[in-house]
């Protein structure tokens, strides 16, 4: 084989077996969107987040659970899935992002933010994050 075949061939693998690599690495991403407090869609967003870690296997997957509005409480240490949320903040296949308008606005009516459950971050815009995320190629699911 000629030297410039071999280099040519060689140089074809490099940039498979990159792409493929590539691949791998980032696997799938998946935000999910709560803007309800009906307890059942809340529900059966973490179901959906659980599901898929199961289905892909841990490490082949990226959630990230945005809520805002009503969706807030799930997120809240006083809601109804707070130790569930707390306890999937344990993954690192999982992030769970609040609201901050939302946030602002619940200050504004009580005179204090809501208390998130340990683990929760807070994003500017929970619409802007969901943007964000889908600009960088995650699938978008609404329960």
């Amino acid at each position: 084989m000629s030297r410039l075949k071999l280099f040519t061939l060689l140089f074809i693998l490099a940039i498979v077996s990159g792409c493929a690599s590539t691949q791998n690495n980032e696997g799938h991403k998946v935000v999910i969107q709560v803007s309800t407090d009906d307890p059942r869609t809340q529900a059966i967003a973490l179901n959906n987040a659980v599901n898929l870690q199961k289905a892909l296997g841990p490490g082949n997957i990226q959630v990230e659970i945005v809520a805002y509005g009503p969706g807030l409480s799930l997120l809240t240490k006083n809601g109804r899935q707070s130790k569930r949320v707390q306890d999937l903040t344990m993954y690192d296949e999982f992030t769970f992002s609040a609201c901050g308008n939302t946030m602002n606005k619940v200050k504004r009516k009580k005179g204090k933010s809501p208390q998130l459950v340990e683990g929760v971050k807070v994003v500017p815009a929970g619409v802007q994050r969901i943007m964000e995320l889908q600009e960088q190629g995650y699938a978008y699911i609404r329960p």
